[in-house]
């Protein structure tokens, strides 16, 4: 019989969050696959976790994944863990888990730590929907255009961030989204200096600008999302059809867009169906 592939959850900075399950797999597995031997060291020192680790990250998973799915097909069972949290979350695993899929190894997820769900759970923010954006673009201007993509979006946003953007990333989204629209920083959770500030765009930015909130450490942030227009088709429909009179199509639809909070996409769909 093949081995299991146990995707194993680890802290996100306090050692004490880790699950007693997550222990006991560590320690009965044949070989735990780590995103970083050095990181994970600390952890499986601390739970006397002897283990055999092997460093199985974003820059070797092509060239180990075979190898690691011919011990589990032999036999072996394997514990998948990150640097922090839930594996796959925004870290390296997905060719591991799907190649396992694909050869019928079974496959035993051990919850438990997760930045982004602790972040939503504190943020005071809507949590019934929500989308994980992961990382923004790097360079200004396709950060400007990813958010702008989002501008009309109802459901809440969380990103991740690092340090030496933060600044300029709340900037963007208060441009776009407006003075008025509330984010959450937290940052280091769990950890010593763990912060979590809930208020408005402008206001957070004046805290980033004068120290209130630092900038150290691993942030989260949670953006509420639009409101919902409650504008009814027929109105979309009037609105565009004055805007046709001056506007092309393309513009007219986007200008239409932009006042009534809707996807352009959805107003394009809107007029042809009415046109059909």
């Amino acid at each position: 019989m093949s081995g299991i592939l146990y995707i194993v959850a680890t802290p996100i900075g306090n050692l004490g969050d880790i699950s007693q399950r997550a222990v006991e797999i560590l320690k009965q597995v044949d070989l735990i696959a780590a995103e970083d031997t050095r990181h994970s060291k600390t952890l499986l020192e601390r739970f006397g976790i002897k283990t055999k680790v092997q460093a199985y990250h974003e820059h070797n998973e092509d060239q180990y994944t075979a190898k690691l799915i011919q011990r589990l097909v032999a036999g072996e069972s394997i514990a998948l863990i990150s640097d922090a949290g839930t594996p796959l979350i925004n870290d390296p695993g997905y060719k591991l888990v799907a190649t396992a899929h694909d050869n019928h190894i079974q496959i035993v997820p051990v919850p438990g730590p997760s930045a982004i769900i602790t972040a939503l759970s504190a943020s005071g923010l809507p949590t019934h929907k929500f989308i994980f954006e992961g990382y923004l673009p790097p360079k200004s201007d396709a950060r400007k255009t990813r958010l702008k993509e989002l501008q009309n979006e109802s459901r809440t946003l969380v990103f991740y961030e690092a340090p030496h953007r933060i600044v300029e990333s709340v900037k963007i989204m208060q441009e776009i989204f407006g003075d008025n629209r509330r984010i959450t920083i937290a940052r280091e959770l769990t950890k010593q200096f763990e912060q979590i500030v809930r208020d408005a765009l402008s206001t957070i930015n004046e805290k980033l600008e004068n120290g209130e909130i630092k900038i150290k450490g691993e942030f989260v942030l949670i953006v509420e999302g639009a409101q919902e227009s409650s504008i009814t088709d027929t109105e979309i429909l009037h609105i565009n059809q004055i805007l046709s009179e001056k506007l092309s199509p393309k513009e007219a639809a986007g200008l239409t867009a932009k006042i009534t909070g809707k996807k352009k996409n959805e107003v394009y769909k809107l007029v042809l169906e009415h046109e059909k």
